[in-house]
């Protein structure tokens, strides 16, 4: 059945809740926090048949796209739905001209990591003992848009 990717609402908030406290390997928020993200960030939600099944959430700041948080319910495991889930913010953070996507995962989330790397990431950094519960370095990725426009101009005033 296919999915369709598109802006989370307001109304959208209490399922995005729901699927994100059901995965443990998920950063967990608050309605409020959330709230203020599709608000102001951006959020992507995909859906199945009417269904919520998963999302994705990013901040922008100064060019840069920071990914939060990219969860997809248990059930809807392994169909794809991260893939169209990150090919869908990659595309939006290029029709805003972003210079990059970062994010950071934990080391032993080897599925997270894998999509990642699909989709051109690569590994620049490591945060030690980053996360809690159990304990584990962050590993920090980067997708960086060459031809962007934020990007040119900071590349002309260098000159």
């Amino acid at each position: 059945m296919p999915v369709d990717i598109r802006s989370a609402a307001l109304n959208d908030v209490p399922m995005i809740l729901a699927i994100e406290q059901s995965a443990s390997s998920a950063a967990h928020w608050t309605t409020e926090q959330y709230n203020r993200l599709v608000d102001g960030g951006v959020v992507l939600v995909a859906e199945e048949a009417g269904n919520l099944c998963g999302f994705i959430c990013a901040r922008a700041v100064a060019g840069e796209w920071e990914i939060e948080n990219v969860v997809v319910a248990a059930e809807f495991l392994r169909r794809g739905i991260a893939n169209e889930l990150m090919r869908e913010l990659i595309q939006s953070a290029q029709n805003e001209a972003a210079s990059a996507i970062l994010l950071e995962v934990r080391e032993s989330n080897l599925p997270a990591r894998g999509l990642y790397e699909k989709h051109c990431f690569r590994e620049v950094g490591r945060r030690r003992a980053y996360y809690r519960d159990p304990a584990e370095d962050a590993i920090l990725y980067a997708l960086r848009f060459a031809a962007s426009p934020i990007g040119e101009k900071l590349r002309a005033t260098k000159r």
